[in-house]
């Protein structure tokens, strides 16, 4: 490995090497805390000084001998066909850009000869090509308006993206800083001589193929790289750059890192890890190898013979024009549905609702390259996941533990398998599940048995997602209009506009009663959920210790399913009377409840669930 250190002052670096910012740098992300940072270590030292020479005229003879030279960092370039590029330290030069841009506009003020010195600093000649020596290209226009401050900054064009609305706050900070420090012209002028002279960094000169290994060592400085931002440069590093600009590989990777992006802070991290997960692990454990540095994983030695990204440009270029473009649009499309209802994609969303991220593992795994039955394959997987969660649940059966280890399980399984492959996998796990936390042999995925006590054993999310499912099947059966939709039933829980479980049975003397006063088989009898509605807030308050006949009155403009207890919800209603009919259910208003109304109930339940979780 070559590498060429090079000791510079800022009146050296920006001389006659245009800076070109290469593909491995991300945007220049520098907030106002780094760049505060900056000035304050720089004043500091400078004010120190400036103290004990304040006298003495400023000039580069002065500057040289009475102030001690101040260290700030070093950068690392490589030439690549004439092009000098900033592997590392593009957020501290753009900001001495900013610095120097504001330095000269002092000059202006205060009829300082240093003006053309400065100007010379921010831009001149490469050759016969005139730019500024940081040269942002895209993002040029920005550092022209601020050089020229022919405008106010409000009006300032930033549309090119993040980088333009960085270097303009950014400049704003530094132009109130220098406004308040350098106050008259002795300490402006001789601020100048010690910031072009006195400042020195490091340049590191590195050889093509250094450059990825060199930039992942050196990334933690400012603000520290993500996994997938040091992705990128160990990626497109090995793509020769003639091609890396004719085939715009580069431009591939931004476009969907900014489409995955744009749904949630770096979610291109998650994707990642779904991906590896999905593709390459068949076990928790051996999943647990992509949740930390997966960008690390992915160039190990087993996972390089698997991905075949090491040291292999064409692997490189075929990753990123099928998988990479593929898995992020599906990944993408998932994540949209899954935080919105969507029609033919509803199982999305109700696994959102109960935070079954295993959904994404599943379905990359399920799809391969291009799948043509891309959208049966979403849609069965993302029901099936549903369906595996809510039968475990109501069979008091759910583990997370053993329930993510099975996820894993059915995965490997269903890894780029037929269509008609998935239902069989998911149910052969769905009764082992059953077997081994009943402790009993299930010979069907839902039985009367384990559903018999359900109720107390669930939490209350859960609780509020199964009555939001019940009410949207009779909502689709009875043809009306949902009264909540199941979001705001499950997610709302403010002590007003939320969502609460509400006991048909109150607790007192009379209700106890029914149960032979046995107080242990009177709670385990009323919260099972034949015994338990959904009520918002105020109307929960409203009947919380109620006689039944009185609650009754409290059920009419509420859920579809509180309704059905009251005899007017089947007064010349066809709909119902079709529906029952149809499904053979024993759908009936009830005038009192004790013991029988609990367990009809709750058996109606069992005919529901099993109608909507087939």
């Amino acid at each position: 490995m070559d590498i060429t250190p090079d000791n510079q002052n800022i009146d050296k670096l920006f001389s006659s090497t245009t800076y070109h910012i290469d593909f491995y740098q991300r945007d220049y992300k520098w907030s106002e805390e780094p760049v505060k940072r900056l000035l304050d270590d720089i004043f500091y030292k400078f004010n120190q000084e400036y103290q004990e020479n304040k006298d003495l005229d400023p000039t580069v003879e002065t500057v040289t001998e009475k102030y001690s030279w101040y260290y700030l960092n070093t950068y690392v370039t490589n030439t690549v066909g004439g092009k000098v590029y900033i592997v590392d330290g593009q957020q501290r030069l753009t900001t001495i850009t900013l610095i120097l841009i504001k330095l000269f506009h002092l000059a202006k003020s205060y009829s300082s000869k240093t003006d053309k010195w400065l100007e010379n600093k921010i831009a001149g000649f490469s050759g016969m090509e005139h730019s500024f020596w940081m040269n942002h290209e895209i993002h040029n226009i920005i550092l022209e308006e601020l050089y020229e401050m022919e405008s106010e900054f409000r009006e300032m064009d930033v549309s090119s993206g993040i980088t333009a609305e960085n270097i303009l706050n950014n400049y704003i900070e530094i132009d109130g800083w220098l406004n308040r420090e350098l106050t008259d012209k002795h300490k402006f002028e001789t601020f100048v001589f010690y910031f072009l002279q006195r400042l020195v960094l490091i340049k590191l000169s590195v050889e093509q193929t250094d450059v990825p290994m060199v930039f992942e060592v050196i990334n933690d400085r400012g603000v520290r790289l993500k996994p997938y931002e040091i992705l990128k440069g160990k990626l497109l590093g090995q793509i020769d750059k003639v091609e890396l600009d004719q085939k715009n590989y580069n431009g591939l990777w931004d476009n969907r890192v900014k489409s995955l992006n744009h749904l949630k802070k770096d979610e291109t991290d998650a994707f990642f890890r779904f991906y590896l997960k999905a593709k390459f692990a068949d076990t928790r454990k051996e999943g647990q190898r992509f949740d930390g540095e997966y960008h690390r994983e992915m160039f190990s030695n087993h996972m390089a013979e698997l991905l075949k990204l090491k040291h292999n440009p064409p692997g490189v270029k075929k990753f990123l024009e099928n998988e990479f473009s593929y898995f992020t649009k599906l990944y993408a499309k998932i994540y949209v549905n899954s935080e919105n209802l969507s029609d033919g994609y509803e199982h999305l969303y109700y696994n959102n609702l109960n935070d079954l991220d295993g959904q994404f593992l599943l379905i990359l795994s399920a799809c391969k390259l291009n799948d043509y039955q891309e959208d049966e394959k979403i849609k069965e997987v993302s029901y099936q996941t549903d369906r595996f969660f809510a039968l475990l649940q109501l069979q008091n059966s759910y583990d997370s533990n053993s329930f993510n280890d099975a996820i894993y399980k059915i995965s490997s399984e269903i890894r780029e398998a037929p269509l008609q492959d998935i239902k069989t996998i998911f149910e052969k796990h769905l009764l082992s599940e059953l077997s081994e936390r009943r402790n009993s042999e299930a010979l069907e995925v839902f039985q009367y048995g384990f559903f018999r006590n359900t109720g107390i054993n669930l939490n209350k999310r859960f609780k509020r997602y199964f009555f939001g499912r019940i009410d949207n099947f009779l909502s689709n059966n009875l043809n009306v209009g949902v009264v909540h939709e199941i979001g705001d039933l499950v997610k709302k829980t403010g002590h007003k506009t939320g969502f609460h479980i509400e006991h048909i049975l109150s607790h007192n003397d009379e209700n106890l009663k029914l149960f032979s006063n046995d107080e242990d088989r009177f709670e385990q009898e009323r919260n099972r959920l034949g015994g338990i509605l959904l009520l918002k807030g105020r109307d929960n308050i409203s009947s919380s210790n109620e006689s039944y006949s009185e609650k009754l009155k409290s059920y009419a403009d509420t859920l579809l399913w509180n309704r059905t207890l009251r005899k007017d919800a089947y007064k010349s209603k066809i709909d119902v009377r079709d529906f029952k009919a149809k499904y053979g259910l024993g759908l009936e208003h009830m005038d009192k409840f004790g013991p029988d109304e609990l367990e009809k109930r709750h058996r109606l339940l069992f005919e529901l669930s099993k109608l909507i979780w087939k």
